[in-house]
C-alpha cells in the first residue's frame, strides 16, 4: 500500500536494512496550473556546509519552481501588477530586459495568461537560457552589454520598443516593485515557516534587489535581531556603497556569475538599505569551488550565482560564529550554464581550473 497522503506524514518504510523513516511533503490538493504552482519551495539543509561551518546552513530550493528559478516569483507579481493597474490587456504584449531568468519566467508566465513575450538581453548570457527563450515561444533580442546609463543598455531597448506598441507593458524588473513585493508576500513567509522563526541570518546575492530586500524585510518584520548580508560578486558596486556609507564607485571587473552584481542602487532596494547588516564581496574562485563543492559532497546541481549564494553563506557563518542558523538561496540549476561551468577550455580561459580542488576536477567532463 501506498504510504502517500495529501499532507505531511512520516512514512515507515518496510526493510529497516534500505530506508530509515522519513517524511513526504505533497500538496494537499491540485495547484492552478503553471501559476499556482510558483513558490513553497523545499528549505534545504546542506549537510557538507553545515558541518563545515559549526552553524545549520539552509537553502531555498529555488529551482524547483516550475520554471526552474526564483525568477518565477517576481515574473508572477509584474504581470498581475500590469493586470490589475489596466496596463496590460488580453492578447497584450510583455516586454523585459533580463539576463536570463526573469525572461523564461515571464515567457512561462505569458504562455499561462495568453500573451506575447519579448525579452532584450545582454548578449554575455549562456546560450542554454537563449536557446530555452525562444523553445518557450518568446522573441529574443541579444543586444551589446552596455552600462545602464548607455542609452543602447537592454533595459532601456525594453522600454522603446514596449512604448512604440499597443497594449503592451515594459515590466522593469529592477525598478517595479511588485518584484520586492512578491518576496515579501512569498519567499519571506516561507522562510519563517519552514524555521519555525528560528534564524539567525539571511544572505544572498542581488541583482534587481527583489529577492533580497522582499526577504528581508519580511523576516526583520518578524524578528529585528535577524542579520542580513548582502553578497556581491566582481565588478559589481553596491560592496563599495554600503562600506563608504552610500558612494557609488566606478564599477569594474566582471564576474562568471549572470543576473546578479549591480552598477547602481534600483528601487527595488532603495527601500531597504537600512537592513544591510554588511555587504561583502566574493570572488569568482570561490563561487566556481562551491559549484563543485555541493555537487560533489551534496548531489546538488546549482549555478554560479546559487554556489555565490552557497559560499555567502559559509561566510556569514564565520562572521556570527557557531550552532548559529543562516538562510540563503539556491536560484537556479545548473543545466543553463553547463556548457560552460563544466567546459575544460571554458574554465582555462577564465584561469578558474586551479580554483576547483583536485579531487573534483573529475566532473569537468566537458571539452
Amino acid at each position: 500500500m501506498s504510504c502517500l497522503r495529501y499532507k505531511r506524514i512520516a512514512c515507515k518504510i518496510p526493510s529497516p536494512r534500505l530506508f530509515s523513516t522519513f517524511k513526504l511533503q505533497v500538496f494537499e490538493k491540485p495547484v492552478d496550473g503553471f501559476l499556482g504552482a510558483i513558490g513553497n519551495t523545499p528549505l534545504l539543509k546542506i549537510k557538507s556546509l553545515s558541518e563545515e561551518t559549526s552553524c545549520n546552513i539552509l537553502a531555498k530550493a529555488e529551482f524547483m519552481n516550475p520554471g526552474g528559478s526564483v525568477k518565477d516569483r517576481a515574473a508572477l507579481y509584474v504581470v498581475l501588477d500590469a493586470e490589475e493597474k489596466g496596463l496590460l490587456k488580453p492578447g497584450g504584449t510583455v516586454v523585459e530586459g533580463t539576463a536570463g531568468n526573469t525572461g523564461i519566467g515571464l515567457a512561462h508566465v505569458c504562455r499561462a495568461r495568453g500573451y506575447r513575450c519579448v525579452i532584450f538581453m545582454p548578449n554575455t548570457q549562456s546560450q542554454e537560457k537563449i536557446d530555452l527563450l525562444k523553445m518557450l515561444g518568446a522573441e529574443v533580442h541579444p543586444v551589446p552589454a552596455v552600462a545602464f546609463e548607455n542609452p543602447q543598455n537592454y533595459n532601456h531597448q525594453a522600454k522603446r520598443f514596449a512604448e512604440n506598441l499597443e497594449n503592451a507593458v515594459w515590466t522593469n524588473q529592477f525598478d517595479n516593485t511588485a518584484n520586492r513585493r512578491a518576496h515579501i508576500e512569498t519567499t519571506g513567509p516561507e522562510i519563517w515557516a519552514q524555521t519555525q522563526g528560528h534564524l539567525d541570518a539571511f544572505t544572498c546575492a542581488t541583482g534587481t534587489g527583489g529577492s533580497f530586500a522582499g526577504t528581508s524585510r519580511f523576516l526583520k518584520s518578524k524578528s529585528s535581531s535577524i542579520k542580513c548580508y548582502l553578497a556581491d560578486p566582481p565588478g559589481s558596486v553596491l560592496t563599495s556603497y554600503f562600506a563608504t556609507g552610500g558612494q557609488l564607485t566606478e564599477r569594474s571587473g566582471s564576474s562568471i556569475t549572470e543576473g546578479i552584481g549591480q552598477g547602481r542602487v534600483t528601487d527595488n532596494l532603495k527601500g531597504d538599505v537600512e537592513l544591510v547588516e554588511e555587504a561583502f564581496t566574493l570572488p569568482d574562485e570561490k563561487s566556481i569551488e562551491m559549484v563543485y563543492k555541493l555537487l560533489h559532497y551534496d548531489g546538488i546541481y546549482v549555478g554560479a550565482s546559487s554556489a555565490l549564494n552557497a559560499a555567502a553563506a559559509v561566510e556569514v557563518a564565520r562572521r556570527v560564529g557557531p550552532g548559529k542558523t543562516i538562510v540563503t538561496l539556491l536560484c537556479d540549476g545548473a543545466y543553463r550554464y553547463q556548457s560552460r561551468l563544466f567546459s575544460r577550455n571554458w574554465l582555462e580561459s577564465k584561469g578558474l581550473v586551479d580554483a576547483i580542488p583536485a579531487h573534483l576536477q573529475k566532473y569537468i567532463v566537458l571539452p
